[in-house]
């Protein structure tokens, strides 16, 4: 099954829009990211589980969620990602 995937805030879906009018190592990271939300849309359990006491406290109580996982981008980025009902909601992009 297909998961949604959606920003936990936007001004993280306005600078990941903003990578398309930029320099070429940012429109690769704008491929990476889109292939990355194809992967975990495909299988929201692709990326590597973070155990329940190293989630911040802070995406705890800033967006509510009860798990974290990450996805590793080429060039040491990283992806934070969150496994909701029905979608995936993207927390962070990380160099």
């Amino acid at each position: 099954m297909k998961c949604r995937v959606v920003f936990a805030d936007e001004k993280l879906k306005e600078a990941f829009e903003k990578l398309t009018d930029s320099t070429t190592e940012n429109r690769n990271l704008y491929k990476w990211l889109n292939r990355a939300f194809d992967d975990i849309s495909e299988n929201a359990f692709c990326g590597i589980q973070i155990p329940k006491r190293l989630i911040p406290k802070v995406y705890i109580e800033k967006y509510g969620i009860d798990n974290l996982w990450k996805y590793n981008l080429p060039n040491a980025w990283r992806l934070l990602y969150s496994v909701a009902r029905d979608e995936i909601i993207i927390i962070s992009i990380i160099l």
